[in-house]
Parts: structure tokens; C-alpha cells; sequence
């Protein structure tokens, strides 16, 4: 088991004013003044100053993590075998690509490897490149091989530093979309302060480096804080170009780097289309956006040879029937209340119909069920009837896709984050709601604009999308927690405009009948730099006290294991076992895998569910047969999985066998009534008996505290 033990070693001045609020100062005719005086050139300064502020946060945030990762497991200091077998699960399997070009003796037969991979699923030749998305490794190892610096640094430090600078990335992207919408580059410096302090809740990639979203979360932010400035008012045709190609490549980037890009997609989708539908952003933006996103998402199902798991998301289905039906209802946006919600309701019931026949004609063309089990997954968590199926249960079981716990509230509540949020989440909230009733009453009396202005200046079509999105990825982070990373992220940038925004203050201010111009923009300044002294003083000792605290890596039973491997058996060998274990396996010692923990592939599931029979009750014959069935030569069992106990009855890996078996499960307590006990021991446990039965079929050839390895009699 893997875990850290103690090391054993050796005895600003903020400037006063900045950007103007883009509604500031427009005449009727639609133009904006010149600035005054001296405006200019302060602009400039303004924008000098908060640039220099967000590089060089962006860049203490990727030292900061960095550092937290090299103290954590004394990284500098430890063998290779060790550094590898601390990209655990599944992050293991990706570095193991990376490493595999590294390896190939040319970018070509590298190439080549990935494309016709024997190695990762034994018996079946996959493509890599089609299944999984790993064209950053690719990318990656290409650049380390072409540049001049292979006698100065490690492959695995290239690889590190590259995922550590892009937290700079992300930081710097959070803090842009904060100023964009505050007006104020004090807004993006709370922004990161607050990721900064939350780190717990807004990221975890010192300790899951090459895992999908901390490659493309950093794309997302960038995509959102081009989608805030695409929003403004009196953009000029040619920036409106240029950010449009900004949110292009930032979406591409982001699709091609992780596996789940479509479901965040779709929810960006939804977030767009409630805005559009309320007529609170412009509809030919938002059309930009629509085909942004399924372009983006076309060229990745390209480069990924097609890939049918793309062609039948939901999200291009989605996008394609909002253009469509948008095309059918050219009057959406023309009547009074009553009538805009009579064709508001139609709207939304075309646009779901065609998007499940769009959806559901394309997979059956593609014969597509490569993400079924995410949709029984999302069958059962809600309710919507119990199920034995045991990848759906699989995940049901992990606390990574269960609720979100409370004491995330707690954490986020010591920083003053969530209480800030929920201010300006509140206020915002009451704002979408008036102005959205205004927008669909189609009325524009003079006294009715006059009533809710201060509303419709708080506003506006970026900070509506904010809104949205915050709302939308929050709910996502409520129901399942491995998503909060998407959420408290933006929660950062919410809560920090709303106490930066002028427009924020003064919709409270006048609801309080206290509105002065004056009164507002000292509270606009003050407030924020009271909180940011706050948190200095509350968290600052503490990082200093992390940044001291000094661990080492310790796993030896797995290192044991892995030089085993790599000394007592040919380089051809099969190996079976937990998908977790045996993408180390593959990454240390590059053996061929029977399974891994890339689950999106229908055949892979079965596999996985077969294999995993080791762990259930079954004759040893039976499990002989499975296992040969792949062409396993050895396989790894682990008591930590036989006799779990991190799990409570009824979701241990080996109760959900036993339930898919149809079998009763072990231990006190309640079983359905159609199971039934098994006519046969649970295996992981009676094969250490060194039965007849058993050792006829497999002979115990390696075992340390934690692993014991089996080689398999090779029967015709």
C-alpha cells in the first residue's frame, strides 16, 4: 500500500483606480468619448501593474505546487521505480505513453506503437491514439526529443514541470476573467488568493499530475475568460474575430485533453441556451459559440481516428437541434409575456425531442454504447430505479462520485469564500430573475426601465454568463464530488467580482436607500483589501508550515513487486489483477496488461467484470479458464482488495461480484431475497491453502505482505 512517512534528514500597493466599467460613459449615439486627460496613459499603468500581478501569481502558484509535490515525496531523492509508482491509477497509465515515446527509438516507430498497441489489453491490438486521450504525452515526448535539453533534465521532470506550469496557466486565466468582469485587477488578485488558500477544493494536481483535468481545466478557464471578454458591449469587428479564434482553440484544447470534454460541454450548452432563451446575451454570439463547440469537437473526433464515443455525445446533438429548431421558430424573441412563454415551452420540448432522436439515430448507426454505463450510473445515483449492473455500481460505490460532503462547506467558509459567494450568488440571482421577467414581458415603458435599472447594470451579458455557469457547474459539484474541481475554481472568480464590482455594491447600496457614487467606490476598494489582509494574516503562517513539512515516498511491498516483475519474468508476459495495480504494472515494467482503468469501452468493462472474477466466489478451474482466456500467464492478487474493509457492506469490490453473480454476500447483514449462497469459496482467499484443485492450475511464484503472484499452468 502506498502512503508518505516523515522524512529522515539531517540536522503590494494597490493602485487607486483602474479599468472604467465598459457601460461607463457611453453616449446615445452609441459611441464612447475619448478619455480625458491623462485617462489614458493610467489605463495603461493600470494594465501594466495587473499584468505583471497575475503573471507572477501564476507563476508562485506552479512554484507553490511544485514544492508541496517535492516535500510531500521527497521526489528528487527516490528511485525511478518509486517515482513511477506514484502516478497511481489511472495516471500511471497515461505517463506510461509519454514514457513509451520517450523509449521508441524514433518519433515514427513511437507513433506507430500507439497506434497498433498490443501491450495494454492482451490478445486485441487497440489504438491508443482512437481510445484515449493522450495526445499531450505525444506532444510532450516529441518536444523533449527535439529540443536541446535531455543532458539537463529528466524526461519525468520535463513532464512534471510542463503540468506545474500549467496551474500558471489556470491562475492566471481565473484572475483575467475576474478583472474582465469586475472592471478591477483587484478582483483577479482576491480570485487567486482564494484558489490559493483553497487549494484542498480548487485543484489536486500535486498528487494526480498527469490525471485528464489538470491538463485541461487550464483550457477551460482560458475558454471561459474568452468567452467574457467575446461578451462585452462595443467590441470592434476585429477583436470580436480574434476572440473568437481565442475561445476556438482554448475549446479544441480543452476537448483533446480529457475524456469527459463532452458532458462539460453540454452543460456549458445548457448555460447558453437558458441565457439565450431569456434574452439576456446576443443571439449571434451565442451562435458563434454553438458551432465553436461542435467544430472543436469534430476536429478531436478526427485526430482521434473517428471516435464513435464523440460523434454520438450529447452535446453536438444538442447544438445541432437548437440550430435547427431556433431556424423552425424565427418569431422566439416577438409577443408579450403570455405569448413568449407559450413559444419559450415549445421551444424547449423541439429542442429536447430532436436532440434524443439526433442522439439516439446516431448511435444506432454507430452501434455506440461506449458510454452507456456513465447513463446507468446517473440512472441509479438519482434514483430512478436500484440496479445490479456492476460497472454502474462500481462507481455508485467510489466517494469521488458521491455527494459532495459538507465539510467542503466548512473549508471554503474559513477563507470567507463561500460566504461571499453566497452573497453575490444571491443578489445576482434576484437580478436574472427581474430582468429576465422584463425581457420576456417584452415591455420597454419608460417607468418599468427606470424601476430596474440598477438591475440590468449588474447585469450584463458577461456577468449573466457567470452566473449561469456557476450555477449549472454547481449543481454538477453537489451531486458528484470528483466535479467540485470545476466548480470551486469559478467560485473564486464569482465571489471575487461580486465584491469588486461597483454595479454589485450599488444595486445594495440603493435597495438600502445609502447609494452614493463616492460611498460606493470606497466600498468597492476597502472591502476587498480587508479580506485579502485576512486571509493573509489567517493563511499565511500556515502555507509557510506546509512548505516545511518534509515527507518521503514509501511503498516497499510495491517496489518489491515491480522489481520482481521486471527480473523474474520474460518481457511477453500477461499480467491480470486490479486495474489500478496494473497500470503500474505496465508503466514499470511494461508487461502486457489483460485490463486498465481507462473505462470507456464497452468490451473493456466485460473484460474487467471477468477478470475481476478472482475476487468473487468461483471454482479455480473456472477462474483458470477466464484468466487463460485473455492469455494471462500471471496474475496479482492483493488483500487489501480480498478482505477490504475500506468500504462498508455492499460496496467491497467483492459484494458487488457476488451480487452481479447472483450471490449472497459476506458478513452480517441484509441480502436480497433471489440470492443465493455459492457453491464455491471466494477464491483470493482458498487459493493460499495450496489446494490440490488450486495449485493444479496455479502455482504461487512471488509474495510479500501486501501482494502474492500466481503463474498460471498452461493447459490445452
Amino acid at each position: 500500500m502506498t502512503t508518505v512517512r516523515q522524512r529522515r534528514v539531517g540536522k503590494g500597493t494597490e493602485a487607486a483606480e483602474d479599468q472604467p466599467s465598459e457601460e461607463t460613459n457611453v453616449k446615445p449615439d452609441g459611441k464612447i468619448p475619448p478619455d480625458p486627460p491623462g485617462g489614458k496613459l493610467w489605463n495603461i499603468l493600470s494594465i501594466t501593474v495587473g499584468g505583471i500581478v497575475a503573471i507572477s501569481l501564476g507563476l508562485l502558484t506552479s512554484v507553490y505546487v511544485a514544492t508541496l509535490h517535492e516535500n510531500d515525496l521527497w521526489f528528487s531523492n527516490i528511485k525511478e521505480v518509486e517515482r513511477e509508482i506514484s502516478f497511481r491509477t489511472e495516471c500511471g497509465l497515461y505517463y506510461s505513453y509519454y514514457k513509451q515515446m520517450i523509449q521508441a527509438a524514433s518519433i515514427q516507430q513511437g507513433l506507430h506503437g500507439l497506434v497498433y498497441d498490443n501491450k495494454t489489453e492482451s490478445v486485441r491490438t487497440i489504438n491508443i491514439l482512437e481510445r484515449m486521450n493522450v495526445y499531450q504525452e505525444v506532444f510532450l515526448s516529441i518536444l523533449y526529443r527535439i529540443l536541446p535539453i535531455q543532458q539537463y533534465l529528466e524526461p519525468v521532470y520535463f513532464y512534471i514541470y510542463t503540468l506545474f506550469g500549467l496551474q500558471a496557466v489556470y491562475v492566471i486565466a481565473l484572475y483575467v476573467t475576474s478583472w474582465l468582469l469586475s472592471g478591477t485587477w483587484l478582483s483577479g488578485l482576491l480570485a487567486a488568493c482564494w484558489y490559493i488558500t483553497n487549494r484542498v477544493d480548487t485543484t489536486r494536481v500535486e498528487f494526480t499530475i498527469p490525471l485528464r483535468e489538470n491538463w485541461a481545466l487550464p483550457f477551460f478557464a482560458v475558454q471561459i475568460a474568452a468567452i467574457t471578454y467575446l461578451l462585452r458591449t462595443h467590441l470592434q469587428p476585429a477583436q470580436e474575430r480574434l476572440t473568437l479564434m481565442a475561445v476556438f482553440i482554448a475549446t479544441f484544447l480543452f476537448s483533446l485533453t480529457w475524456q469527459f470534454n463532452q458532458f462539460m460541454m453540454l452543460i456549458q450548452a445548457l448555460a447558453l441556451f437558458i441565457l439565450d432563451c431569456l434574452d439576456m446575451l446576443p443571439t449571434a454570439k451565442v451562435t458563434w459559440l454553438y458551432i465553436i463547440q461542435i467544430s472543436g469537437l469534430l476536429l478531436v473526433c478526427v485526430l482521434q481516428f473517428f471516435n464513435s464515443m464523440i460523434l454520438g455525445s450529447l452535446v453536438i446533438s444538442f447544438n445541432v437541434s437548437v440550430l435547427i429548431a431556433r431556424t423552425i421558430q424565427k418569431n422566439l424573441k416577438k409577443g408579450g409575456l403570455l405569448n413568449r412563454l407559450g413559444k419559450l415551452i415549445l421551444h424547449v420540448l423541439l429542442v429536447l425531442c430532436l436532440t434524443l432522436l439526433i442522439n439516439k439515430f446516431i448511435k444506432k448507426i454507430l452501434n455506440l454504447e461506449s458510454d452507456e454505463h456513465i447513463f446507468k450510473f446517473l440512472k441509479a445515483k438519482f434514483g430512478f430505479g436500484a440496479t445490479r449492473d456492476f460497472d454502474a455500481n462500481l462507481y455508485l460505490c467510489e466517494e469521488a462520485f458521491g455527494l459532495l460532503p459538507l465539510n467542503t462547506f466548512s473549508r471554503l467558509s474559513s477563507t470567507l469564500l463561500f460566504y461571499v459567494y453566497g452573497f453575490v450568488l444571491f443578489l445576482l440571482t434576484v437580478a436574472a430573475v427581474i430582468v429576465a421577467f422584463r425581457n420576456l414581458s417584452g415591455s420597454n415603458q419608460a417607468q418599468l426601465k427606470e424601476k430596474v435599472e440598477e438591475y440590468t447594470v449588474t447585469l450584463k451579458p458577461d456577468a449573466a454568463y457567470s452566473l449561469a455557469h456557476t450555477v449549472l457547474f454547481g449543481c454538477l459539484a453537489l451531486s458528484t464530488m470528483r466535479m467540485k474541481y470545476l466548480w470551486t475554481s469559478h467560485m473564486c472568480v464569482f465571489a471575487s467580482f461580486g465584491l469588486c464590482s461597483a454595479e454589485v455594491w450599488k444595486l445594495l447600496l440603493k435597495c438600502l436607500h445609502l447609494y452614493t457614487s463616492q460611498r460606493t467606490q470606497v466600498i468597492k476598494y476597502s472591502v476587498p483589501i480587508i479580506t485579502l489582509l485576512y486571509i493573509s494574516f489567517k493563511f499565511w503562517p500556515g502555507i509557510m508550515d506546509e512548505l516545511s513539512e518534509l515527507r518521503e515516498f514509501y511503498d516497499p511491498d510495491t517496489v518489491e513487486l515491480m522489481n520482481w516483475i521486471k527480473s523474474n519474468t520474460p518481457s511477453t508476459a500477461v499480467f491480470a489483477g486490479s486495474m489500478q495495480l496494473l497500470a503500474g504494472v505496465k508503466l514499470c515494467t511494461g508487461r502486457t496488461l489483460t485490463n486498465h482503468p481507462h473505462y470507456e469501452d464497452k468490451n473493456l468493462r466485460e473484460r474487467t467484470k471477468q477478470i475481476y472474477q478472482i475476487y468473487a466466489k468461483r471454482s479455480p478451474g473456472e477462474v483458470h479458464g477466464i484468466l487463460r482466456s485473455f492469455g494471462t500467464d500471471y496474475v496479482i492478487l492483493e488483500d487489501s482488495i480480498c478482505y477490504e474493509r475500506r468500504h462498508s457492506r455492499g460496496c467491497r469490490l467483492r459484494d458487488l461480484l457476488d451480487v452481479a453473480n447472483g450471490h449472497i454476500m459476506d458478513g452480517l447483514g441484509e441480502n436480497e431475497p433471489d440470492l443465493k449462497p455459492s457453491v464455491y469459496p471466494r477464491f483470493c482467499e482458498e487459493i493460499k491453502k495450496n489446494l490440490p484443485s488450486y495449485t493444479m492450475h496455479f502455482t504461487r511464484v512471488f509474495q510479500n505482505k501486501t501482494f502474492h503472484v500466481y503463474k498460471l499452468a498452461k493447459h490445452k
